[in-house]
């Protein structure tokens, strides 16, 4: 446990930051999920929707300071290149 009251706040900011980065990285986690699930219903209309709404929050993620930008740009891609692959494969 910290002596300094500055490292009390610190801990305190820490632990609210880790329970709210949590929360984040779970909706993150559902909305992938839910993607890859409307690919392999071959629902691509849905799919293509719900892009921007990942988009947009994998964005939030960066100013947030949840997730780099270098790894939200690697999911975006990643997003894209799967709705691609599967209305190819169609």
């Amino acid at each position: 446990m910290p002596n300094l009251a500055n490292a009390k706040k610190a801990l305190r900011q820490s632990a609210k930051r880790a329970k709210r980065n949590d929360i984040l990285k779970g909706e993150i986690r559902s909305l992938r999920r839910s993607f890859r699930k409307l690919l392999q219903a071959k629902k691509f209309d849905d799919a293509s929707k719900m892009i921007p709404t990942l988009d947009k929050k994998l964005d939030k993620m960066i100013t947030k300071g949840v997730f780099p930008k270098n790894r939200v740009a690697r999911l975006k891609s990643r997003i894209s290149l799967a709705l691609n692959r599967a209305k190819a494969e169609k």
